[in-house]
């Protein structure tokens, strides 16, 4: 995923989150938060957004000792590592996945809208950030394209 010798940095960290189950998707249907069980979570934790390169990871940890409890690797976004749900701007189904590669969607949610909003802009900037360097490089790619007559 991320090159030997990059460094991890910290796009965003969120001190409160619920973890849901969430029921499978009904054919091409929009996730529904109202579907989930709101008021009893699954998992309450804190949340860390990192990248590694190109890569940007969601971290549910542990508010105390900091354990990993999942984790979800973002490529792109939007994408289908991260979906918004139809009825409310504080909560989102992630892809979750293992070291082996196996992967679980799970629904995640903020107490608050204005954590629900850094969440998403910490994820959009990072790829806007990704989308403006490939956009300098570009150019570079076309003139050489020019100079060597393909």
């Amino acid at each position: 995923m991320a090159a030997e010798g990059e460094y991890e940095s910290i796009l965003c960290v969120k001190p409160d989150v619920n973890v849901y189950r969430i029921p499978p998707r009904a054919s091409n249907r929009a996730y529904r938060a109202a579907d989930w069980k709101l008021d009893a979570p699954d998992w309450s934790g804190r949340m860390r957004i990192t990248a590694k390169g190109k890569v940007a990871f969601i971290k549910l940890e542990d508010k105390v000792s900091g354990e990993l409890f999942a984790q979800a690797p973002v490529k792109e976004y939007p994408g289908v590592a991260v979906e918004t749900v139809s009825d409310s701007s504080r909560y989102f189904v992630i892809r979750i996945q293992d070291d082996n590669g196996r992967s679980a969607f799970i629904g995640v949610g903020f107490g608050d809208r204005g954590d629900a909003f850094d969440f998403n802009v910490a994820l959009q900037d990072h790829f806007k950030r990704l989308g403006s360097v490939s956009l300098h490089k570009r150019p570079i790619f076309l003139s050489a394209l020019l100079i060597s007559g393909c």
